[in-house]
């Protein structure tokens, strides 16, 4: 018989790794990417505007992250339209949408007013006039809604300025694809495998998100510190705070309705790179890919994903919603006017949801957003730098509600279409049936 080898013998059986090493290893990336942004935000107070000597390392992930972007959301968007089984399921998803994204706006609108009317951070501002030196030339209000929806130029599609004329040209394409049936196969076949490579793509640049973010975020800091005092600093201590609960509370509760503890669990363990990303870069559509990619990993139907998370960073603003109401609030203040009137609170409403819906999708949205409060409630042009300043200095926690309200709201979007089981199911759309393509769809819903 023969002997045991002493070496084996002598090594003891590996121990399973602890809860705390597992939590780090699943976590590990997003940490890094949030301890990027603290010690950047860190760097930031210390060294004030110095710190914008670090801007270029920041710019440079975010114009990766910009130039990477729109491949991306057009490549998600036409493969995950080309592969449904019917345009019923893309119509059930873009309303069901369009109902979650108006509810959730107005439950963050009415948060606000709750905070504003507890806390009365308003009371007794008063801050300096002037007249701003230049204002945008926009253009009317029907020329921009155009502008929304298509553009005059192909070349004009290839920009982040014009996300949703590119996401109703993804849409088209996708549609067209798959309304021709076999024909449309391998054209169907290159978008499935472009959206791949470009979410590959974005896993490679995330690997400098720690140091861009970190830069980005120190340089941003550094040159707002300065505005961060007097008057304006009261309507931002509620702003935050507000903007955090909401972040903790209602999207866990949204994470809940959508699919129970599971849901929840999912949501939370995936949801930190985006919000990295977001926070640092002050941009929804940056985070696409990083909102993409925890969207898998949560579980939610691709074709449900890859529509309403790039709809979503165009026209889904709770954060905006959030920040409309304080800049109304606080202008209200500013000209010593009352705010809490039941007809004020009704306008300021659905003015939020205008800016978080409407605007925010339309070219300079947020300037007309901004323009819109200012002539609805008659207030006189000085008051434009007034929210200029508040918008610039919330931008951060609000793009970070947004972009992460993206993501709860697919989860919504999916329990609403697919039942309490939408978790379980394969992350594969049907192909679609070649006797009945989407073609024959459109054609049942002309004739009725």
């Amino acid at each position: 018989m023969p002997s045991p080898d002493p070496r084996t013998a002598a090594t003891p059986p590996s121990a399973p790794p602890s809860r705390a090493r597992r939590l780090l290893r699943s976590y590990r990336f997003p940490l890094a990417i949030l301890t990027g942004v603290v010690i950047g935000a860190v760097v930031g107070l210390v060294l004030g505007e110095r710190a914008s000597v670090l801007k270029p390392f920041g710019t440079l992930f975010v114009n990766m992250m910009f130039t990477l972007v729109v491949p991306l959301v057009f490549f998600s968007i036409a493969s995950a339209v080309a592969g449904m089984s019917s345009v019923k399921r893309l119509g059930k998803i873009l309303g069901a949408m369009l109902a979650i994204f108006a509810v959730t706006g107005i439950i963050a609108s009415l948060l606000m007013i709750a905070a504003l009317g507890i806390f009365r951070p308003t009371d007794g501002v008063q801050v300096e006039l002037t007249q701003p030196e230049k204002t945008e030339d926009v253009g009317s209000i029907g020329d921009q809604l155009v502008q929304t929806f298509v553009v005059d130029d192909f070349s004009k599609i290839l920009s982040t300025e014009h996300m949703l004329a590119l996401i109703v040209f993804a849409v088209i394409v996708g549609i067209a694809t798959s309304s021709i049936g076999e024909k449309g196969a391998p054209f169907s076949r290159f978008l499935s495998s472009g959206s791949e490579v470009f979410l590959k793509f974005t896993s490679i640049i995330m690997y400098y998100a720690p140091i861009g973010l970190g830069a980005y975020f120190a340089a941003l800091i550094g040159e707002l510190g300065a505005q961060l005092v007097g008057d304006y600093l009261r309507a931002f201590l509620v702003y935050y705070p507000v903007a955090i609960l909401y972040f903790l509370i209602a999207f866990t509760l949204y994470s809940f309705l959508a699919g129970g503890r599971r849901g929840m669990r999912r949501f939370w363990a995936h949801i930190l790179e985006p919000t990295a990303v977001s926070l640092g870069t002050s941009s929804s559509v940056a985070a696409i890919p990083a909102n993409l990619r925890a969207g898998e990993r949560i579980g939610v139907p691709r074709d449900v994903r890859e529509t309403i998370i790039p709809i979503g960073a165009t026209i889904h603003m709770e954060g905006s919603s959030l920040s409309a109401i304080l800049k109304i609030a606080f202008l209200f203040a500013v000209f010593q006017r009352d705010f809490f009137t039941p007809s004020n609170i009704l306008i300021a409403v659905a003015v939020a949801l205008l800016s978080g819906m409407v605007m925010a999708g339309i070219p300079s949205g947020g300037f007309i957003g901004e323009l819109m409060i200012i002539t609805l409630y008659g207030f006189p042009a000085a008051a434009l730098p007034i929210i200029q300043i508040i918008g610039t200095v919330i931008d951060p926690p609000a793009t970070t509600v947004n972009s992460v309200g993206d993501q709860a709201s697919s989860m919504l979007v999916a329990r609403v279409l697919d039942g309490k089981d939408w978790m379980d199911q394969p992350d594969v759309p049907d192909e679609p049936d070649p006797a009945e393509p989407v073609a024959a769809d459109l054609a049942g819903a002309r004739t009725e």
